[in-house]
């Protein structure tokens, strides 16, 4: 994506902030799936679930400070890396299963995610753009294979209301769905049993499985793989994205019935046979149904019956994702295939929910043992940690056409830089709504590198301690977990826990260069003025990046166990966000917001577009032709206190303050609707208008805005405030300025 400084035209925003110059039209958008075949790269994104950084084996040459003893091997992951780029420093959203998935699928993190948020499971993402939407719109065909776990379920906790749940696969962007709708259900590794439910859709097809044999990592190879044969054949130059997202390595540590068959791709490896609505891997050489639970690689049968089986199931993943490479070479489309391959948090120590002998297995489930095979690789910390162990996660991208073999970045990125990157890999737009930045400079060389934000925060109110393992320092050994925030800065991760304050010298961060020491041994915090003034730098930073989470109170949901209802962070709402003060603070201004416009042309955009990342071209100020509007600059808070924002425009826009998403008037906005600073857009349930408490003093304000049908001669957007006395007017213009460049 091409990156813009904005430049100042004209100060029209100090007589009318937010009116479009006149003459400007907007056109109906044009369908835009007609770009040439090739240009644009499938898609394909395989999460997997609790695979720890040190799982992969290809990240332990970059591994100085800890000795695995036992070894096993991923062939085909080290081939992907090889022929690809290792991300060594890769970020989940959270280091638990629903939040990751949540803000991974919207492209924001998780002070942003609307619903899903802290260690809230089974709730619906809220209607908002999508992985699966932003692609979808972009002339893609999309599916979604395997754990789905964010589409809201019934009272009774299991996976029975897909066909009616408010935030279903195909109501979030994806054309076919085929998988576990519940996040329960991808606990259990042959859905067929214990009362799990399987869906194509919006139609339980549980029941076509019968004997209850097929392993989920082969059942959702098999289906994708389907899939992929499919579309191939039905139009091969129409672009498509696949999201799969197996439960392995997670939970009951459960291994397949029966070896992986040889060869791959369209003949061999994992197939989907119609004629028994099953997985071939379901029944033994004489066709009768294989016994679960049975298989364990041959080179496994060296170690405990724990590591046999957790390495079982990772190297079940390495096999599937050669099947699918395999299948993309015999398609002759491997080289314009994006593969992204990675998990959703760290490593766990869990035994499941199938834990115990019965009739499908021959014997119970142990639990995990990170341990053994130091999961958690070269750093301390796991699943439910915000330490680097809990939060880096395995990542490999393999693009052969774009991105040269044996690549390593050691640039962090996180969750929600995938949406903006592959938009920019389809030549769409981010959405403005995104906090991602694309990774495609980084990937390929091309094109210069944005900055992103690395943010996190976790709730958990159930009291847990990071473990007490001999690897881990003495110093991390049994840290509490609850209310943790991490936030990166000039290079440095910001790591707070146990907050119950965050008002000015309130909240201590630890501070690490998580680059050259990811153990996070050498605390820096004290240890210099630098780092001093880096405390109330980070403060401000987390303040200035999030809202207070407005989406269903957690005690309005009966369906979630009762210790996931206890713990809020509204703390937070009785700290400002804090003004621009000392050297922040512009050294002169000029009346207005500063403007750029963008040529739009006849290309469709179903979204805002962040117009700081964007494939568009500016266009002069009397340009005539479709414009998109980005607006940039102060506002002048007049008195600290509690204050609501609303948008009324013709058209589609989204502002934020500083870094935090203020008003969406996007997808689900109509024009001439007032669209509030109300954090719930999108959601199953409206509770009421949030306010925002913030500080007395200059706060930066940007606005992306595609002008929609025209109000007298210009087309228009006007911003109101209701004030901490009550009053509800329009923002003037002479509360608005930008930087003055010479």
């Amino acid at each position: 994506m091409k990156s813009y400084l904005l430049k100042t035209i004209g100060a029209f925003c100090a007589v009318a902030p937010f009116l479009v110059p006149s003459g400007v039209s907007y056109a109906a958008p044009a369908d835009n799936t007609s770009d040439a075949a090739g240009a644009r790269p499938n898609i394909i994104f395989i999460l997997v679930d609790d695979m720890g950084w040190g799982d992969l084996n290809a990240n332990w040459s970059h591994v100085k400070n800890r000795v695995r003893t036992h070894v096993y091997t991923t062939p085909n992951l080290d081939r992907m890396a090889e022929e690809g780029a290792l991300l060594l420093r890769h970020y989940t959203a959270c280091p638990v299963s629903a939040p990751a998935r949540a803000s991974l699928m919207l492209g924001v993190h998780q002070g942003h995610s609307r619903q899903v948020r802290d260690n809230l499971f089974d709730a619906p993402i809220e209607n908002a753009h999508t992985l699966g939407s932003i692609l979808r719109d972009t002339g893609y065909a999309t599916a979604a294979f395997g754990k789905w776990g964010i589409g809201g379920t019934s009272p009774k906790y299991s996976g029975n209301s897909a066909p009616t749940a408010f935030a279903r696969p195909r109501e979030r962007g994806f054309d076919y769905f085929y998988g576990l709708f519940a996040h329960i259900d991808g606990h259990s590794h042959y859905p067929a049993n214990l009362g799990r439910y399987l869906w194509e859709n919006e139609t339980d097809v549980t029941q076509k499985l019968k004997q209850g044999s097929a392993y989920s990592t082969d059942l959702f190879t098999a289906r994708a793989k389907k899939w992929i044969k499919e579309q191939h054949g039905k139009d091969s130059k129409k672009p498509f994205f696949i999201y799969i997202a197996h439960p392995a390595p997670h939970a009951s540590l459960r291994v397949p019935a029966n070896p992986y068959p040889a060869g791959g791709g369209l003949t061999g490896g994992i197939q989907w046979g119609d004629e028994r609505e099953n997985v071939n891997t379901a029944f033994d050489d004489k066709g009768a149904p294989a016994l679960p639970d049975s298989f364990i690689y041959p080179e496994l049968k060296k170690f405990n019956r724990t590591a046999q089986r957790h390495a079982t199931m990772v190297k079940r993943i390495d096999d599937s994702v050669g099947d699918i490479i395999h299948l993309l070479k015999d398609l002759g489309i491997d080289d314009n295939t994006m593969i992204v391959f990675t998990s959703d948090n760290g490593p766990h120590s869990e035994a499941g929910n199938d834990s115990a002998k019965g009739t499908f297995y021959s014997e119970a489930g142990p639990s995990q043992d990170p341990t053994f095979f130091k999961t958690y690789g070269s750093m301390d910390g796991m699943k439910l940690d915000c330490w680097e162990g809990g939060m880096r996660v395995p990542a490999i991208v393999r693009w052969p056409a774009k991105i040269q073999s044996g690549k390593v970045e050691t640039h962090p990125s996180q969750f929600h830089d995938w949406m903006a990157t592959f938009a920019d890999a389809a030549c769409g737009e981010t959405p403005a709504r995104s906090d991602g930045v694309s990774l495609l400079p980084r990937l390929t060389g091309q094109g210069t590198p944005q900055e992103g934000i690395i943010y996190t925060e976790f709730s958990r109110p159930q009291p847990t301690r990071t473990p007490n393992y001999k690897d881990f320092a003495p110093q991390h050994r049994g840290a509490a977990r609850q209310r943790q925030f991490v936030i990166y800065l000039d290079g440095y991760k910001g790591l707070a826990r146990d907050v119950k304050d965050f008002s000015k010298g309130a909240v201590t961060f630890e501070i690490y260069d998580t680059l050259n020491d990811p153990q996070e041994l050498e605390n820096l915090a004290g240890t210099s003025e630098k780092f001093d003034a880096m405390q109330e730098k980070m403060r401000r930073k987390i303040l200035r990046s999030r809202r207070e989470l407005d989406g269903l109170p957690r005690n309005a949901i009966p369906f979630l166990p009762p210790w996931a209802t206890l713990d809020e962070k509204r703390f937070l709402e009785k700290t400002p966000v804090p003004a621009l003060s000392g050297d922040e603070l512009p050294k002169n201004t000029k009346p207005g917001l500063a403007i750029r416009q963008f040529s739009l042309g006849e290309k469709s955009i179903p979204w805002v577009p962040d117009f700081r990342q964007t494939h568009f071209s500016p266009s002069n100020k009397s340009e005539r032709s479709r414009v998109g509007i980005h607006q940039e600059g102060f506002l002048s808070i007049p008195e600290t206190g509690e204050y609501v924002f609303a948008a009324q425009a013709q058209g589609k826009a989204f502002v934020r303050l500083h870094d935090m998403q203020l008003i969406d008037a996007d997808k689900l906005y109509s024009d001439g609707e007032k669209a509030d600073s109300f954090m719930n857009v999108g959601t199953q349930q409206q509770t009421g208008t949030r306010k925002i408490f913030l500080e007395k003093g200059l706060h930066p304000i940007r606005i992306d805005f595609v002008p929609g049908k025209p109000c007298g001669n210009s087309s228009s957007l006007t911003l109101f405030w209701t004030r901490p006395s009550g009053k509800t007017e329009k923002i003037s213009g002479t509360f608005f300025s930008h930087a003055n460049e010479k």
